[in-house]
């Protein structure tokens, strides 16, 4: 049995994740609406350079998933940032960091450059 500290202390986490991921994924649709509104936020593709060369969206930067630590200060300096990878998921583990490390505006674009390829733009090659 916990202990009542041990019960609080875990109480406290549920809710600090709870908070760090909420709202934390933003459909492709939502963010060509921002795109073609004009909309100031950084755009990054997490994936690795040969994904990037195969496919790619406009515009997006490219920081691969091990260097999102050492472009930590770029990052912190956008306002607002939505990261894309192939299906979610590592951007996904990028944008809960950042939220971890302050970075309240941190998105992940949800279903990645494979959803976005589907249902926003079909000349994006699939991989």
């Amino acid at each position: 049995m916990l202990c009542p500290h041990q019960q609080i202390s875990d109480i406290r986490k549920l809710h600090m994740t709870k908070d760090l991921l909420e709202n934390i994924e933003i459909t492709p649709s939502e963010v060509k609406a921002r795109l073609d509104r004009g909309e100031k936020f950084l755009f990054v593709d997490v994936r690795e350079p040969w994904e990037h060369q195969t496919a790619h969206i406009e515009g997006a930067k490219l920081i691969p998933l091990g260097q999102i630590r050492t472009n930590f200060g770029e990052l912190d300096a956008a306002e607002d940032v939505v990261l894309f990878c192939h299906h979610g998921m590592r951007s996904l583990d990028a944008a809960a960091w950042l939220r971890s490390q302050g970075v309240e505006g941190a998105r992940s674009m949800s279903g990645g450059i494979e959803r976005w390829a589907v249902e926003i733009d079909p000349k994006v090659p699939h991989y």
